[in-house]
């Protein structure tokens, strides 16, 4: 069966220009060629176009540029269990955000602060205290996001009640939201270190991750469905 681009894209609600640039990336198979230089896509190609579209949103197209060519070499097995690492990866994020919002509950945060009664903690009492590595820490102060004190003596870095509160923060942040670019935005957004302002990044994180392990799922069963009709096609041939 003859599929023209047009019907397809308006099909998944995107422009043909969107098809060629799946073709281009190689996620979909070379489609034939009329005389004329129009493309010929068939029920596969749409199957391919399908599960593209719908594994986007849970997936990523990183993920999806990564996937479909192991399905277009047969590698069927090591797709899924790609797909698996990643839910997984989900997974894992999810269970981080949810003790981040534990930990974020104004009376666990008084509690924990209470019990670090110093005025001053070195690095590695911080990476204790926090259980962040000191490269994590030093990278953090790269980015501006913290500026611990210098003792002008020794040159080494000294923080207070307030740095490890902050560091707390860009931890559980960061543990939802990862990218450090977007930590950087929320800091700056929060007033004076806001926990309620905090616990709502983390809240709406964790109901984005409910969004996108429904699309997960979704895609992977279109996924699934792309893998069976391939598997049809080589038995019938």
């Amino acid at each position: 069966m003859e599929l023209r681009p047009v019907d397809i894209a308006r099909k998944l609600d995107v422009g043909t220009s969107a098809l060629r640039h799946y073709e281009e990336w190689g996620i979909v198979p070379p489609a034939k060629r009329k005389p004329n230089g129009y493309r010929i896509y068939t029920e596969e190609h749409e199957a391919y176009f399908l599960c593209i579209r719908a594994m986007y949103p849970g997936f990523g197209m990183a993920a999806v540029r990564k996937i479909m060519p192991m399905i277009q070499q047969g590698q069927y097995t090591e797709a899924l269990w790609e797909v698996n690492k990643l839910q997984a990866d989900l997974y894992q994020r999810k269970m981080q955000a949810t003790k981040a919002l534990e930990i974020l509950k104004p009376a666990n945060m008084k509690s924990f602060l209470d019990k670090r009664n110093k005025d001053w903690y070195t690095i590695g009492e911080v990476e204790r205290e926090i259980d962040v590595p000191t490269t994590t820490l030093r990278h953090w102060e790269k980015e501006g996001l913290i500026t611990p004190y210098r003792d002008p003596e020794s040159g080494y870095r000294k923080y207070n009640r307030e740095d490890i509160r902050r560091l707390l923060i860009i931890r559980t942040v960061q543990s939802s939201v990862y990218l450090l670019d977007k930590v950087r935005v929320i800091m700056d957004k929060i007033n004076h270190l806001s926990i309620h302002e905090a616990r709502k990044i983390v809240m709406d994180s964790l109901a984005h991750m409910d969004y996108q392990i429904e699309q997960q799922f979704r895609g992977g069963f279109y996924l699934y469905q792309l893998i069976e009709l391939l598997k049809k096609n080589i038995e019938d041939s």
